[in-house]
């Protein structure tokens, strides 16, 4: 593997192009090839023979589970990343968590391109592709630059995977244009990258990658290059595509939205461990670590409830309306916080306590205060009533939040 420009040995779309034996423009490894489609395993769209080798079912074995099975054991000096995923076939997972958690590593790994360390396992469909080199494995990846090969137009970027899996030239353009026809695209079929949108490249790289009908999609950062409007829609269409997609995706993504939309499960990663996984809706009510919650938008807190009072493990007590006993958690959301520029008298609130604003931001069409004191949380209220308390740094203020607001859960 070395990181390469584009070689001309070869013209798999035929068309006296010569295409790439690496990644074109990349910096990435050759074996990033994996994205062109070059799984042997994998069986193409309709009418193209599958070419799964005779080791490969033998190796499925009789009642094998289909879908990925991983356990991803990767050390890199103190850094050890050890992430189990399974996923049948249909599911969609996403796999969140803080910049070096080992999301992209965990990527590499199921792509082959990082080699898994002592006690990491792969079955795909019940095939081991521990030792399968990236070339040979039925996966396709959509990298966040999307790496089209720049010299090809649209069309023979999408033929490039079935071409490498010895389709001949008319068959794997015809279907290119099938692909270019279910992403909208038929009318670009002879457009050369620098002539699409980002829209339309990151179409591009994912009909490239489902071409070769891979058992395994990974996606890592599909929407991170395009603009706010754009990633609207390019959103929704992926969502689109990714439920006709019968195999198993795996897609990397720092955005929640991204998450929450296009993800039937979310697997959140912190210092390459995992630390939650469930739906997106488990998740969104239910966070068990400070990322999370802020990924979430909540205020979370660790304690020990004793029916319905919540001692915090490090501040006050919490009312909330939840029965519990032993450890909990305890959320809600800033929009809960109602602030006062004096101690309130008469206020229904349960929960109260004397804070210190530290800092204020615009978020969304609202105020976001932090604050500090008895108990450290975040509070959103309109620009109005910002002004009209005169928040600024250093400010004292009371923060009440009613018990109903809570939502104490076991830890």
């Amino acid at each position: 593997m070395t990181d390469a420009e584009p070689t001309r040995d070869a013209d798999p779309a035929g068309d006296g192009t010569p295409a790439a034996s690496g990644t074109p423009n990349s910096g990435r490894s050759e074996a990033g090839a994996a994205d062109a489609g070059r799984s042997k395993a994998g069986a193409a769209d309709a009418g193209t023979p599958n070419t799964r080798t005779a080791a490969e079912e033998t190796a499925r074995g009789e009642g094998a589970a289909p879908g990925l099975d991983a356990r991803l054991v990767v050390e890199r000096g103190d850094f050890r990343l050890d992430v189990a995923l399974r996923a049948a076939p249909g599911d969609v997972v996403a796999l969140l968590g803080p910049n070096g958690a080992g999301k992209t590593t965990s990527l590499r790994a199921l792509a082959g391109l990082t080699p898994l360390s002592d006690g990491g396992r792969l079955r795909l469909d019940g095939v081991p592709l521990d030792r399968t080199p990236p070339e040979s494995r039925p996966v396709g990846v959509v990298f966040q630059d999307y790496l089209l090969f720049p010299h090809l137009s649209a069309l023979d970027n999408v033929a490039f995977g079935p071409r490498c899996q010895g389709v001949p030239k008319a068959a794997a353009r015809a279907q290119a244009a099938v692909w270019l026809e279910r992403m909208g695209l038929a009318d670009h079929a002879g457009a050369r990258p620098r002539r699409l949108s980002g829209g339309q490249a990151q179409r591009v790289a994912l009909a490239r990658a489902l071409a070769t009908g891979p058992r395994l999609l990974l996606l890592d950062e599909p929407l991170a290059a395009l603009d706010a409007r754009t990633r609207l829609d390019v959103r929704a269409q992926l969502r689109r595509h990714l439920a006709d997609f019968e195999a198993v995706a795996v897609l990397v993504t720092h955005d929640p939205l991204d998450a929450m939309v296009l993800a039937d499960r979310l697997v959140v990663v912190e210092h390459g461990q995992v630390v939650q996984e469930g739906t997106p809706s488990d998740i969104a009510r239910h966070p068990r670590t400070d990322y999370i919650a802020q990924l979430v938008g909540l205020n979370l807190y660790r304690g020990r409830a004793d029916g319905h009072t919540v001692r915090l493990d490090a501040g006050p007590e919490i009312i909330t309306t939840e029965n519990l006993s032993g450890p909990v958690f305890v959320a809600f959301p800033p929009v809960a916080v109602t602030l006062h520029r004096d101690r309130p008298t008469g206020s229904s609130a349960r929960n109260l306590w004397q804070c210190r604003v530290t800092g204020l931001e615009t978020h969304g069409d609202q105020i976001r205060a932090d604050l500090t004191g008895e108990l450290p949380l975040a509070a959103d209220l309109t620009a109005v009533a910002a002004a009209e308390l005169g928040l600024h740094p250093g400010a004292p203020v009371w923060a009440t939040v009613k018990a109903t607001q809570t939502h104490a859960y076991p830890a």
